[in-house]
């Protein structure tokens, strides 16, 4: 088979997979795949998350067997790459929007909330992989997944994106998403109407195929609804019924009992930490985007500097830059945005900290001389210190990023990098992550 035989080869397995699949399927799952490289022997694609791969072989082995060339194994001779991230060139595509039947009503979906209009970066990727690997194959891969994260970084944009993708592709699947408060008030409301939970509890374990819930720190301090929930957990669980759970605190740190705790921790817990600079300004301008105007990327990032990690607040931003441009019919300028935003700025008795203190807080906790996070030595001891003083710094002065890189003698991309290496290293470093927290808890008192 020569080059030119491949990429007709591959070109085949594209209209093979269109007739095959839904639009839905095909534009999620093959479109985005890139054939990036070819010879006679392997191709390499281009794909956009691990998940591909598992998809392909799962429902089109034996047509890229036919297609493509072979290991002498017999498997497919494909090479796998994962797609950089682009977040601003994702298109949106207008959908209708989709309803989940319950046994007391409908339960809605956001449908601004998609797997792609969800901005990850670098920081958030593995969350977002682990979320579409359950919209791919629910009740196989990680049951339950549990995802937790401070308020506004996207937990309930990737639990209702799960749903979206179940409806889109695997209609016979029965979702429910729920709030936690509303699935105590569907209690509460069941025992003041028949004095018994027993209709509720049908509906959830035979009924429901996935089970979405949100916000389950409302469960805390409510003993007689976490048991109930805690059973209808274990009986989906052991159907093999898929269940999502969203939380503001990981399940250890939450105040319920350590049966519930085991359960929630049998699958994968992920976590959704804030965006870097460089996510923020995608965001920004990704939500811009949408509202249809245009904010200038020096403006975008003088903007993300000061608006921190909530993308609730980048939203909230954006609405009012688009009301000011497009009720005025001016452009967004520094200016502009600066008297448009001038509250959402407006700093609350925050401690004003210097590179001196991390400096300070960073030597003792990591048992490293000034003199060597200020130098140029790079030992791994020495280089992750260095690299989580200019973390923290990021995090807790209030400055620009290159007046920060200025004190530590570093450039403003050495300082990106560095936040960036650390913000990876705690997804996977628990103890690592709970030493930064403790001293920026240090420097914040």
């Amino acid at each position: 088979m020569t080059c030119c035989d491949v990429s007709v080869a591959w070109a085949e397995f594209l209209d093979c997979a269109k007739e095959r699949c839904s639009g839905a399927a095909f534009n999620n799952w093959i479109a985005p795949i890139q054939l990036v490289d070819e010879s006679v022997d392997e191709i390499t694609l281009e794909v956009p998350n691990i998940f591909v791969k598992e998809y392909l072989y799962s429902n089109f082995l034996e047509e890229l067997r036919a297609l493509v060339p072979l290991r002498a194994t017999g498997e497919p001779a494909i090479n796998f790459v994962i797609a950089k991230s682009d977040p601003i060139n994702k298109n949106e595509a207008s959908r209708k929007k989709p309803t989940i039947k319950t046994h007391s009503g409908y339960t809605t979906l956001n449908t601004g909330y998609h797997f792609d209009s969800f901005i990850d970066g670098p920081i958030n990727q593995f969350a977002k992989s682990a979320a579409v690997g359950v919209a791919t194959r629910p009740g196989e891969l990680y049951n339950p997944l549990f995802i937790h994260g401070d308020v506004g970084l996207g937990k309930t944009h990737l639990l209702h994106s799960i749903g979206h993708a179940i409806q889109q592709n695997k209609r016979q699947i029965r979702v429910q998403c729920v709030t936690t408060e509303s699935l105590i008030n569907e209690f509460v409301k069941s025992l003041r109407a028949t004095r018994s939970l027993d209709k509720v509890k049908r509906f959830y374990r035979n009924d429901v195929d996935v089970l979405l819930v949100d916000d389950i720190q409302f469960l805390q301090n409510l003993k007689n609804f976490e048991d109930e929930f805690c059973s209808t957990f274990e009986a989906l669980i052991h159907q093999k019924k898929q269940i999502v759970i969203t939380s503001d605190k990981s399940p250890q740190q939450l105040d319920l009992s350590t049966r519930l705790v085991g359960r929630m921790e049998w699958g994968l817990v992920v976590q959704i930490s804030p965006p870097d600079v460089e996510t923020r300004v995608a965001i920004l301008e990704d939500k811009a985007k949408r509202r249809g105007i245009k904010i200038p990327q020096d403006v975008a990032f003088w903007i993300v500097e000061r608006l921190t990690r909530n993308v609730r607040q980048l939203e909230g931003a954006v609405n009012r830059l688009s009301a000011q441009a497009q009720l005025l019919d001016i452009p967004i300028t520094q200016e502009i945005a600066e008297n448009v935003l001038r509250d959402f700025f407006q700093p609350v008795a925050v401690k004003k900290i210097s590179v001196t203190e991390v400096l300070s807080v960073v030597e003792k906790g990591f048992n490293v001389s000034i003199e060597d996070l200020k130098g140029s030595l790079r030992t791994q001891k020495i280089a992750i210190a260095r690299q989580s003083a200019m973390y923290l710094a990021c995090r807790t002065i209030k400055g620009t990023l290159k007046t920060i890189a200025k004190e530590f003698g570093k450039t403003h991309s050495t300082l990106l990098h560095a936040c960036k290496a650390i913000e990876k290293k705690i997804e996977s470093d628990s103890s690592l992550s709970e030493k930064l927290a403790r001293l920026e808890k240090q420097l914040a008192h």
